[in-house]
């Protein structure tokens, strides 16, 4: 990589009147900086990034780890993310967790070293999972922002945007019982997740104050993902009387509704789901599925004005929760 040394040494001066020349300095004349940029743009020259932010404490550039780019919600996330920061005249980089620990370590070890301003995070799986999130604090700690967005975690002082994950969940459970539904399954790949864990409590909170329901809650919990068509043929195996399902995923309310058709299930005069999934599954279903919006537009962009907020008010001490609201869409999966 070409130095602003090489470039002074080929031009014979000094350092400081390329440096100068290529900020269109007055000091330098127009000659001298039509010379600099010249050479400068033959030998393809790049302003080192690192070393700018040491000087200046300001790269301009945003750092994203997100779980999983094959999840359409990360995917429609990061999109949002990207739109917002150019729009505030940032740049992001991106890195995969790919749902590991290790690999989340070693992104914000990467480009803590100068590179980024600041983090948006979604936290992986595995962190979540061991409830070890010291890695993040360790950033927090070197006085580096961070936003986490979507999968929190109440050991991490930051600002947060998150969705009303138990509200969305009671709202379709109470919606669900309004129909008159007596058997309501709970079907989930992210139980051991935050989201997870209070989309759960939705459902089971609401349940429990319905008087005139006598069942258990019932959460069917898909492991891995080969196992999802098993495990939703499972339900109708194990539950015949079901009439009501809550997919707290992106992905088996689809699947569900699949398997019931199949099983000659009138949808929705014996059988109402409703989905987490996001409009990108609504072309492949018919009926189409009753679905939670999770906005997910909204959630990227309010996490980049969170964490530029927190860039320019440095004195800033308390930490801020920023809920988006959720719309339960009723489509012809439900009454």
């Amino acid at each position: 990589m070409i130095t602003l040394k090489q470039l002074a040494e080929q031009l014979n001066v000094s350092i400081s009147t390329v440096s100068k020349a290529l900020h269109n300095s007055e000091e330098i004349s127009p000659e001298t900086i039509e010379r600099v940029k010249a050479l400068a743009k033959h030998l393809n020259y790049k302003p080192n990034k690192v070393a700018i932010s040491l000087k200046n404490s300001k790269t301009n550039t945003i750092g994203v780890i997100i779980p999983d780019i094959l999840n359409h919600f990360f995917a429609k996330a990061l999109l949002a993310i990207e739109e917002e920061a150019s729009e505030q005249g940032y740049n992001i980089i991106t890195c995969l967790s790919n749902e590991k620990k290790s690999k989340e370590i070693n992104s914000l070890q990467l480009l803590s070293n100068g590179s980024v301003d600041g983090f948006i995070i979604s936290i992986a799986e595995e962190s979540q999972i061991e409830n070890n999130v010291e890695h993040i604090n360790a950033i927090l700690d070197q006085n580096i922002p961070v936003v986490l967005f979507d999968r929190v975690s109440e050991n991490i002082d930051c600002d947060k945007v998150i969705i009303d994950d138990f509200g969305a969940a009671y709202e379709a459970t109470k919606h669900l019982l309004s129909e008159g539904r007596k058997h309501i399954i709970l079907i989930s790949d992210i139980h051991d997740l935050s989201v997870g864990k209070l989309r759960y409590n939705g459902y089971s909170e609401a349940l429990k104050e319905a008087s005139n329901y006598h069942n258990e809650p019932i959460v069917v919990t898909i492991k891995k993902e080969y196992l999802v068509d098993e495990t939703i043929q499972s339900v109708f195996d194990n539950h015949p009387s079901v009439d009501g399902i809550i997919s707290i995923d992106n992905t088996s309310g689809v699947v569900a509704l699949q398997k019931a058709l199949k099983l000659n299930y009138k949808i929705p005069q014996d059988l109402s789901i409703i989905g987490f999934s996001d409009d990108n599954v609504l072309q492949f279903t018919d009926p189409k599925l009753s679905t939670i919006s999770q906005h997910t537009l909204d959630i990227g962009k309010a996490s980049v004005k969170l964490l530029l907020d927190r860039l320019n008010n440095k004195e800033k001490t308390k930490s801020t929760t920023k809920i988006i609201k959720t719309k339960l869409i009723l489509r012809e999966t439900t009454k």
